[in-house]
């Protein structure tokens, strides 16, 4: 088991990223830019760069957005609030939620209420 790296509310171990990559790869999962990076960590915008382009390798990923889930996936990042977030966004994309949909009578097809809001704003105008 490698050593334990806290960065704000998410906690991640090295192994396969070393600790400056698990940094890095940890504050693109809080949602930093290279700068905001630099200036928790303390280094230079350069050294995140490169940080993040190993980090990259390392995880086989081509883009910043895709390193939370290979970190989550591979369970080298842990957060709870993640863990409720991915629940309830699988929720929402398999149920039928009868909140967002208005049938009028008479009607047969249904409609979300934003349709039905632009509907209403056009003929309004």
């Amino acid at each position: 088991m490698g050593t334990v790296i806290n960065f704000g509310k998410i906690q991640g171990t090295t192994g396969v990223l070393a600790e400056q990559e698990l940094r890095a790869a940890l504050a693109i999962c809080a949602g930093l830019a290279n700068k905001e990076i630099a200036r928790a960590v303390g280094c230079a915008p350069g050294t995140v760069k490169k940080s993040i382009e190993r980090v990259f390798y390392k995880l086989g990923v081509t883009s910043r957005s895709a390193i939370p889930a290979e970190l989550f996936c591979r369970g080298i990042a842990r957060h709870m609030v993640i863990l409720i977030c991915a629940v309830l966004t699988l929720h929402a994309a398999i149920t039928d939620d009868h909140m967002n949909r208005i049938r009028r009578p008479g009607e047969r097809r249904v409609e979300t209420r934003v349709a039905v809001r632009r509907i209403e704003a056009a003929h309004t105008v």
